[in-house]
């Protein structure tokens, strides 16, 4: 009963918090969902290619099944190092969504297959031999990590918060809330600096 429990609880995080993820794009042009907006080049497309391969991978390799689509070897393919994270301008924005579909569809797939303590072998993490249950919430965390990201870029792109697109609206609170929320944010760091380099000097 509790593990029935377990995994539909961990399946359904997985599954709203990808809806989260995917309506940072909505209503974004092609530049601003590739561009990076980081010093390390984080961005919004970006962040969906790079779960697309993630969720296709633990739910393959990891069970020994075959994944949705032909994928780079994690410890071998030097040229692949780190292009999940970014879209070529040869990959459509349209590609990639449906990619990030289809590892959706194949991740449930996987989860309505196997029991909550079905085995699975991640080689590259230190204890390697893990259950479903392992895997899921590593990508439940994994997937609220970069959902997290694309918040922030999101906000910092246009100033759209939350999982609407008016931007206006967050917890109930219009722009010009937050905007003084902001100010007293930034009031109280200031004292705060200041009466530390007090204490210090």
């Amino acid at each position: 009963m509790i593990d029935d429990f377990a995994k539909e609880y961990l399946h359904d995080s997985l599954r709203w918090v990808r809806e989260g993820l995917l309506s940072k794009l909505d209503g974004l042009s092609e530049y601003d969902v590739r561009r990076p907006l980081t010093a390390t080049g984080t961005n919004l497309l970006g962040l969906v290619k790079h779960l697309s391969v993630t969720e296709a991978r633990y739910f393959s390799e990891v069970f020994d099944r075959p994944s949705p689509w032909p994928l780079p070897r994690w410890d071998s393919d030097e040229a692949w190092s780190g292009a999940d994270m970014w879209a070529a301008e040869s990959e459509t924005r349209v590609e990639i969504l449906e990619r990030y579909e289809l590892a959706g569809q194949f991740t449930d797939a996987t989860v309505e297959a196997l029991s909550i303590d079905a085995a699975g072998h991640v080689p590259w993490w230190p204890r390697p031999n893990v259950k479903l249950f392992n895997v899921m919430v590593h990508l439940v965390a994994e997937t609220n990590r970069h959902a997290g990201h694309a918040d922030i870029l999101r906000e910092q792109l246009d100033g759209v918060v939350g999982t609407g697109t008016d931007g206006q609206v967050l917890h109930g609170e219009d722009a010009g809330y937050w905007a003084d929320r902001r100010t007293a944010i930034e009031q109280a760091a200031q004292v705060a600096a200041e009466a530390r380099r007090g204490l210090v000097d």
